[in-house]
């Protein structure tokens, strides 16, 4: 869209006619920043790779056999894209109308009426109006302030906030943090400076997924390898079958390609990735249930390997409302402060202050509870910004400043500073939000000075805070969990520390003391130093938010942060895993991976319930995974190197068989051990503790089918009839083998897991009994002499896996143990 030629004519905004002819030229601002994947990218994700690439051409080279019966694997495959596109696409659409729930909204002017419309409906000459918490919906320029200030730190990273004057522009993506604009949109949609740099206030960063990381190392070795085996396997498919002259004489070839592709089709481990992704969007679906928008699926992994959780009070600990309990008219030498009657306008200009500072929760109560008293005229104004941390107005009458005691008052030691700081302890002490009134005697303050020093305290305002009565709870659980809590807020530290304290944030009857974030070091190291000694912050700026963030990071930790202010954009931005309440300011949701649109802070143990979920069970069905790759891998190298000893020797399975056998003991065992509950702690080390299993236990069972393989097909050339006894014997082995490490893995046993066990065990048997089954998947009858070989060999795989399990299991419980200590 070209940039705008004709201004509005006036402040009431386009007509009904100008949206329509605007639109019709495409002149909106469509942007494509949906969070969830498209339906394109969920069917390209699912069929489109190497994997099922190669399994394409191995199910074509199979089908040119005409042994369709060896191709089942390719219904296998179908089912998994099946399975995997319809979950997430469903998950997709369960997100998406989320999604649109929480979808922030422009306020603009039309026909002279203020409009409410989504962002999306913006057209160009709109004229919008924006506040403090907003996020600037399109590219424009203003045409009415007061006292704007703008966050451009997501575009441009300036952290200090930009004052805007009338004829600035302003940029989308960037955030409003102080005042108030009216302003006319210049460039909409793809022409936006946000959409042309990929602003990082709607775009997400990849999470980092240390299960997504590990399968994705684990395949790219995988992948590298398969193809020289697999053409190493077919060579000596058809050696065993007399060479290639042979082989296509005879049609041999044919036996050759089938085997050949037996061992591809077992050495990938197709399900897995399958599995990963059906995790997290089951996970996000349930969570969406619980009104928890996830927006990116692997989010809900990072929660379960967070160790630090910074929280906000207000909004988080608290429900962010809150109410005007008591005004205190301060006292000097006996007598009311300069400016302190009622004669002199301190409640007029309280008034007026909490009118100018817009919609925000604390103008909000002190509007409330001053509803009587009329407003003060303002000639002048600056507004309330978060790192300021306070507001202030110019009358007729004298200026006025309304903020935070501490940063009023700061490093005064007089008689009336005293006295004020003094009511403000006796509020802070009970947990209530404290704020100072002070006239100031030199007229409006500078907001590029430091505050005069003889401002006048006029008035205390106590405000009560309501504590979210599971907030107790949930820390408990948190700290229960082995999670620390730390809560960092731009409010007073004695005020902030009373509500930790009344929470228990550190245990039932715990003092907790507030530090004063105006003496925090900017090194990070030092900072790293003081945040393992103290938990609870006071008049933290937003900067200091994120360098909080940084030096929790810098010590290795994974932290996740709550917050629903403008101020806590930058360190969800940065943090880990940013957790935005649902009742946030718009800039703050864009940039958070999670919103509790509920705004319940009880939510979270069930987001790190379903974390750790996805990260135990996976681990678990990695495991099985990856058994299977490794056997896989020995069985061909194996064959190779026995074929190129022997001049003959075939691969043990046909790829009926590993159907049969991958389906029983890994492909549903897998998908069922995957969904239950498991609260199992996160600790690093995920892909070396899934190879120390998979490897060995794939080593074992590789050599018992080796074995018994040996013992049953014998030396030399083998008539056909010999090799189908010897595979159906095999065949029977990896199951019986293949079923004790699923007990293994599925430990602590449960009725339904040794329930799930005993159906596949009588669908094993079926495999070997019903005419029809075995006919399909090429089941020769066994003699008592070749029953006896697989009932010899199974239970000394049993013993020998049973030992590594008990051996590995031990040394992963005191690394485990180590870790946790450490």
């Amino acid at each position: 869209m070209a940039n705008s030629q004709a201004p509005a004519t006036s402040l009431t905004g386009l007509s009904a006619s100008d949206v329509a002819a605007r639109v019709a030229a495409g002149q909106v601002n469509v942007t494509d920043d949906r969070s969830s994947r498209s339906i394109g990218s969920i069917l390209r994700a699912n069929t489109l790779t190497l994997f099922n690439l190669i399994l394409f051409i191995a199910l074509v080279l199979v089908l040119s056999t005409g042994r369709w019966a060896d191709a089942a694997f390719g219904g296998v495959i179908i089912i998994n894209i099946f399975i995997g596109v319809v979950t997430e696409v469903r998950a997709k659409r369960t997100l998406d109308r989320l999604a649109i729930l929480n979808a922030a909204h422009a306020v603009v002017l039309r026909d002279g009426a203020v409009q409410h419309i989504a962002i999306a409906d913006v057209v160009l000459d709109d004229v919008a109006q924006v506040a403090t918490g907003d996020q600037i919906p399109a590219d424009g320029e203003l045409v009415a302030i007061s006292g704007l200030e703008v966050d451009e730190s997501l575009l441009t990273g300036e952290s200090r906030p930009v004052r805007k004057a009338v004829g600035d522009e302003v940029l989308s993506g960037s955030s409003v943090v102080a005042g108030t604009g009216t302003y006319r949109v210049t460039r909409v949609g793809a022409d936006g400076y946000a959409n042309k740099l990929t602003a990082a206030a709607k775009q997400y960063s990849t999470v980092h997924s240390e299960l997504q990381g590990g399968i994705n190392t684990i395949l790219r070795y995988v992948s590298i390898a398969i193809v020289p085996i697999a053409l190493l396997l077919a060579w000596s498919q058809l050696r065993s079958t007399g060479g290639w002259a042979t082989a296509w004489e005879g049609g041999h070839w044919k036996d050759a390609v089938v085997a050949a592709v037996a061992g591809v089709v077992g050495m990938i481990p197709e399900g897995l990735v399958l599995l990963t992704s059906l995790n997290f969007a089951l996970a996000a679906v349930i969570l969406a249930r619980q009104q928890v928008l996830i927006q990116e699926l692997p989010a809900v992994e990072i929660m379960a390997r967070v160790d630090v959780l910074c929280l906000d009070k207000t909004g988080t600990l608290t429900d962010g409302t809150i109410a005007l309990t008591t005004l205190v008219d301060l006292q000097v030498d006996g007598r009311a402060a300069p400016g302190a009657t009622a004669a002199s306008g301190a409640r007029e200009a309280l008034a007026a202050l909490a009118a100018a500072d817009g919609g925000n929760a604390t103008s909000q109560a002190l509007s409330s509870g001053l509803a009587e008293v009329t407003p003060v005229p303002v000639t002048a104004a600056v507004p309330f910004s978060s790192a300021r941390k306070w507001s202030a107005i110019e009358t007729a009458q004298g200026a006025w400043v309304l903020g935070a005691p501490e940063i009023l008052l700061a490093e005064r030691t007089d008689e009336a500073a005293a006295n004020a700081l003094a009511q403000v302890a006796q509020g802070a002490s009970t947990g209530a939000r404290v704020l100072l009134l002070a006239s100031v005697p030199a007229g409006l303050p500078d907001v590029d000075a430091p505050l005069p020093a003889d401002l006048v305290p006029v008035t205390v305002a106590v405000l009560g805070e309501n504590v979210r009565p599971d907030a107790a709870d949930t820390l408990r659980f948190f700290r229960e969990q082995g999670v620390a809590a730390k809560v960092i807020s731009g409010d007073n530290p004695q005020t902030v520390a009373a509500i930790a304290s009344e929470l228990g944030l550190l245990g039932d009857g715990v003092a907790v003391e507030g530090y004063d974030a105006r003496e925090l070091p900017e090194d990070l190291d030092e900072l790293a130093a003081v945040l393992d000694d103290h938990h609870v912050f006071g008049r933290v700026v937003p900067e200091q938010k994120r360098a909080i963030v940084h030096a929790l990071q810098r010590r290795g930790h994974v932290v996740a942060m709550t917050g629903d202010g403008v101020n806590d954009s930058l360190a969800l931005k940065d943090a880990d895993l940013g957790i935005a309440m649902g009742n946030g300011a718009p800039a703050t949701k864009a940039v958070a991976r999670i919103v509790l649109l509920d705004g319940r802070f009880a939510t979270l143990p069930g987001v790190l319930g379903q974390g750790r979920r996805v990260m135990a069970n996976m681990e678990r069905v990695s495991t099985l995974f990856l058994t299977k790759t490794a056997y896989s891998f020995f069985l061909a190298l194996a064959t190779v190197a026995l074929t190129f000893s022997l001049g003959a020797w075939e691969y043990p399975f046909l790829p009926r068989h590993l159907t049969l056998a991958g389906a029983l003991t890994i492909g549903i065992p897998a998908f069922f051990l995957s969904l239950p509950p498991n609260n199992r702690r996160y600790v690093p080390g995920f892909l070396r503790r899934v190879l120390s299993f998979a490897l060995p236990v794939g080593l074992v069972l590789g050599v018992a089918v080796l074995a018994s393989f040996a013992v049953l097909r014998g030396s030399g050339t083998v008539p056909a009839e010999t090799v189908n006894v010897a595979r159906t014997a095999t065949t029977a082995v990896l199951i019986g083998v293949g079923f004790w490490v699923v007990g293994l893995l599925a430990r602590p046993l449960q009725a339904w897991k040794v329930g799930l066990i005993a159906l596949l065990a009588a669908a094993a048997v079926g495999a070997y009994t019903i005419p029809w089954v075995h006919t399909f998947f090429l089941l020769e009858p066994l003699t008592a002499g070749e029953w006896l070989t697989v009932a010899i060999v199974v239970p000394v795989a049993w013993v020998v896996i049973g030992a590594l399990h008990l051996i590995i299991g031990r040394a992963n419980d005191r690394a485990l143990a180590a870790a946790r200590e450490g």
